[in-house]
């Protein structure tokens, strides 16, 4: 391989065949719009193209590596040179995209806290076929009551139905990282909770697990003047911690947040 990985940028190319494979094969990317966060040297990119889709925009930060996929596949791929975070995905079509991507490590919770933080209830994807360091995936997925529950968990409930598709070993990438890796699918819900702003459901979680451990009394009266009645009201033990609380709750907080602010 005659481009070398940059660790700066959280570069590790997924190279296994079964794995790709595996990826292009759940999506059913026939005559779908379809995006790629992260194509590296373009092995997926290739196996995403054999499936024809109906446009294919692949968004890659390293101006090299842009320059490696347009030698490589000319005008089969729409080729956006940016930071994935300074990228408007809702304005690149009028169509709902397939989103695919080996997102980076390093700023993979970033991309996907921005995705749900600037959801409207009109979906720009159809769904969301992303890998995460195995560690972040279990966040992702796991329930209330259990260690690994947090923000991360609330944030994506809220609008988003998860499910883990693979685990993927270190030796299936290049180079080889020191983490197991997690494939997760997301779908939009048809029905969700109306929080009128998600920065205060972002504000809520982000109080209420800035102190994981302790109880929630110290966060219910961060937020709220009347801490007993959004208790009462809500049916909350104040001795509880924050991972005993399930995600209806947390959109329920917030929604007691919201009517107090308006």
């Amino acid at each position: 391989m005659s481009f070398y990985p940059k660790k700066s940028l959280g570069q590790n190319f997924l190279i296994d065949e079964n794995t790709l494979n595996t990826i292009v094969d759940f999506s059913k990317i026939q005559d779908q719009e379809v995006l790629e966060i992260g194509p590296g040297t373009g092995n997926l990119t290739e196996k995403i193209l054999s499936k024809k889709p109906s446009k294919f925009y692949v968004v890659e930060k390293d101006h090299n590596l842009s320059s490696l996929l347009e030698k490589k596949f000319g005008n089969r791929i729409n080729i956006i040179n940016k930071d994935i975070l300074d990228v408007d995905e809702t304005i690149l079509s009028k169509n709902k995209l397939l989103v695919i991507g080996n997102l980076p490590y390093n700023i993979s919770t970033e991309i996907l806290s921005k995705w749900i933080l600037n959801l409207k209830n009109n979906f720009w994807f159809s769904n969301l076929i992303l890998m995460f360091q195995k560690e972040v995936a279990d966040r992702i997925i796991s329930k209330f009551n259990d260690s690994n529950y947090g923000r991360l968990t609330v944030l994506v409930n809220w609008k988003l139905t998860v499910s883990k598709l693979i685990d993927v070993e270190p030796k299936c990438f290049y180079p080889v990282p020191k983490v197991q890796s997690t494939i997760l699918n997301f779908l939009p819900k048809s029905n969700f909770y109306n929080i009128n702003d998600p920065r205060n459901l972002e504000l809520v979680t982000r109080i209420f697990f800035s102190e994981r451990r302790k109880m929630i009394k110290k966060p219910l009266n961060k937020l709220f003047k009347n801490p007993s009645d959004i208790c009462k009201k809500l049916k909350i033990d104040n001795n509880l911690r924050p991972q005993n609380l399930d995600p209806e709750t947390y959109y329920n907080l917030t929604l007691e947040l919201e009517k107090l602010r308006s």
